[in-house]
């Protein structure tokens, strides 16, 4: 359960990032950006009362009984050294980390949250989650999540060695879309999922903001007056965030 906050405190702010996608297009360039990464968390440090990091910071992860994905280490080590300081984060799952179990929450004392959720900050209502199998269409997706999040497929693949599980999925990870999008991401009216669950939504749940991940695409759309749909695009290519300082919610880009 997250705590919604009744009044941030002056010169705080809250913030908001997905879409890391660490591990892809190589070593190099990934090693890179967390990196920049990591630079970003310290410029945010001095007036950050809450993070939330909103699904696929890693382009794939699965943690075995006794083992986790080699590399990442200044991430883990930036994040933990906020969270022994005081700052709440929340880790939303993503579609390619979504194998995310305890080690987060018992190592570096931050929460693993698994389905959108809504909380209140300075009497603005927000609905927060990565945005993976929301709206329509995208049936077989949906119908793969399902697979992939029972309790069934996890104890399988952790039956396998993990020099062969995740050498696999590292190939899998390989065509990921981050990594194979040929044309730069564009905006397509009446074909954006994610704005279409949000009007739906808004008929009968009113939010003052909608804060997703997984389009890849930094927006920022009027659902209607009184409510906006903000997608945080991803690490790649825009290096783009969300900011809320209490009043209002902007779109952000680190080190454009």
């Amino acid at each position: 359960m997250i705590p919604s906050i009744s009044q941030l405190e002056p010169g705080k702010k809250v913030y908001f990032a997905s879409d890391f996608h660490l591990g892809v297009p190589d070593a190099a360039s990934s090693l890179a950006r967390e990196k920049k990464i990591v630079r970003w968390l310290d410029t945010i440090r001095h007036d950050a009362q809450m993070l939330f990091l909103v699904g696929d910071i890693f382009d794939f992860w699965f943690e075995y009984r006794h083992a986790i994905p080699k590399g990442f280490i200044r991430l883990q080590g930036k994040l933990a050294e906020l969270s022994d300081s005081g700052l709440p984060i929340y880790f939303f799952t993503g579609n390619h980390d979504m194998w995310m179990f305890d080690y987060f929450t018992k190592e570096l004392n931050i929460p693993v949250v698994r389905q959108p959720v809504s909380i209140q900050i300075n009497e603005k209502k927000f609905y927060i989650g990565h945005g993976d199998g929301l709206g329509p269409k995208d049936y077989t997706y949906k119908v793969l999540k399902k697979i992939f999040a029972s309790k069934l497929s996890q104890w399988l693949f952790a039956r396998i060695h993990p020099n062969l599980g995740i050498g696999v999925a590292n190939y899998w990870s390989r065509k990921s879309r981050i990594r194979n999008t040929q044309v730069d991401e564009v905006f397509k009216p009446g074909e954006e999922w994610l704005v279409t669950y949000c009007s739906e939504m808004e008929k009968h749940n009113h939010h003052d903001y909608y804060i997703f991940g997984h389009r890849h695409l930094p927006l920022d759309l009027e659902i209607n007056k009184n409510s906006q749909y903000v997608n945080l695009g991803e690490w790649v290519n825009y290096c783009s965030y969300a900011e809320y300082d209490g009043q209002l919610l902007k779109l952000k880009y680190f080190e454009a």
